[in-house]
């Protein structure tokens, strides 16, 4: 038998250490790191004739079979639905909206005729059923457990078949004989392992909903997201109605595609075209506004940059405030309107926000944002019926995106009458834009702040 010996890991991040430290080095976060038995020594000998079989690279393969949730925004973040034998995992905040939107799934599929198990670690039979009942779904032949014995839970798939199960969540699970407490490194390790080594071998689809860290990353080990086949995130303001699933992780179809729902009191609703709600409420001819036709996976979205300019009266250094963009890219936005367009900005705080509670995460929203911030600036209202797009580099230049024509027809189908974009996209695209949408093709960003009145 092999001899056993300790090591030590980090319980928030799953980092190995040679020896105790009160604070891990990989997360920063104190007094969570504990001793675990590792087994070491040679590995066995091959069993007489087991030996792996060896194919080609080309060869017929055909889809993998998809099963629809009936909310098609969901299954537009999946790639079309849930694939048997995969692994989903599910992260966000809590009250995001995680449980409310997979039991608003798996009723959908145990009305379709799916065989589905809700399994909850945190709360008890009735507080579902009373969600249930406040949804509307208490008629559905959904079937329910509260429990977080893996082996129990192990015991009861294997004589259930079924064709869904849903893990609410993976931290509560315990395993006998795994001397961790739930919600540990090893608790959550093995028992995720465990639980999709069964959906592997009797085929069913499992969805783990998992916690998340005060920074917003899914708690636990980083082997857990290696272990599922996807990974989808919650993402939006609980102060904003609107709740965004994100697919960072997906072996079955794209990352980054996002499906757009609204909280309700009958629970999540779809958003089947974002930008018109997302714009609902902008109000045209307003300095510090500017619209952004942003993409998202493979659907265009329209949203509404806002940006603010005030004078600095602490004596201190500005303060830059950000909600929905990336921090680092604003002020090196900034440094590029003060050194290449001679914009006095560095005296002022600036607060910049995407409307709607979305976050933007790709380049192309540089546009959008300088125009934003020399509509503030200068006080000049943008134009209420262009949008902008186009990744701005450290000499001023707008560099050219991906995806130009899905982001001006989406503009168009809104009613916009022009777009302002890099230079050379509609020579290159092949007759593909949208006609009646007036271009305006620049190549610098001081051609935007001279259209706007900056000399």
């Amino acid at each position: 038998m092999a001899k056993l010996h300790l090591r030590f890991v980090c319980q928030a991040c799953g980092a190995v250490t040679p020896k105790w430290a009160g604070r891990c080095e990989s997360c920063g976060e104190w007094n969570t790191i504990a001793e675990e038995p590792q087994g070491s020594g040679p590995l066995p000998a091959a069993r007489p004739g087991a030996r792996l079989a060896l194919l080609p690279l080309a060869g017929e393969a055909e889809p993998p079979a998809r099963l629809a949730t009936g909310i098609a925004e969901l299954d537009r973040v999946l790639g079309g639905g849930l694939v048997a034998a995969s692994a989903v995992l599910v992260g966000g905040d809590p009250g995001i909206g995680k449980s409310t939107l997979l039991l608003q799934a798996a009723a959908s599929l145990a009305r379709g005729g799916e065989s589905v198990l809700y399994v909850s670690g945190e709360e008890a039979a009735d507080q579902i059923r009373l969600r249930a009942r406040r949804l509307g779904l208490e008629t559905a032949p959904l079937r329910l457990a509260s429990a977080i014995d893996v082996r129990a839970i192990a015991a009861t798939l294997e004589s259930e078949r079924p064709g869904l199960v849903v893990i609410d969540s993976i931290q509560t699970m315990w395993m006998e004989g795994v001397e961790s407490a739930p919600g540990t490194v090893t608790q959550v390790r093995a028992s995720a392992f465990e639980l999709i080594r069964l959906a592997k071998s009797r085929g069913f689809c499992l969805i783990l909903v998992g916690h998340v860290t005060k920074e917003g990353s899914l708690a636990g080990p980083r082997v857990l997201e290696h272990m599922v086949d996807a990974v989808l995130h919650f993402e939006g303001d609980r102060g904003h109605q609107f709740r965004i699933l994100r697919g960072v992780k997906n072996r079955f179809g794209a990352t980054d595609e996002i499906g757009v729902f609204e909280m309700t009191g009958q629970g999540l609703a779809e958003v089947p075209n974002p930008s018109a709600l997302f714009l609902a409420e902008r109000r045209g001819h307003v300095a510090g506004n500017a619209v952004f036709a942003g993409l998202e996976g493979t659907r265009p979205v329209l949203l509404e940059v806002q940006a603010l300019l005030a004078a600095n009266r602490s004596g201190g250094a500005p303060r830059r405030s950000v909600l929905g963009w990336d921090g680092a890219r604003l002020s090196m936005l900034l440094a590029v309107l003060e050194a290449r367009c001679g914009l006095a900005l560095a005296g002022s705080d600036v607060f910049l926000n995407v409307a709607g509670g979305l976050r933007i995460v790709e380049p192309a929203a540089d546009l959008a944002v300088a125009a934003a911030l020399v509509s503030a600036a200068t006080g000049q209202p943008a134009h209420a019926g262009t949008v902008y797009f186009g990744e701005i580099g450290l000499s001023g230049e707008v560099r050219q995106v991906p995806q130009a024509e899905l982001r001006l027809k989406e503009a168009q189908k809104l009613g916009f009458e022009r777009a302002v974009l890099p230079r050379r996209v509609a020579r290159g695209s092949g007759g593909l834009l949208p006609a009646g949408l007036a271009l305006e093709e620049i190549g610098h960003l001081s051609d935007l702040t001279r259209e706007m009145g900056v000399k």
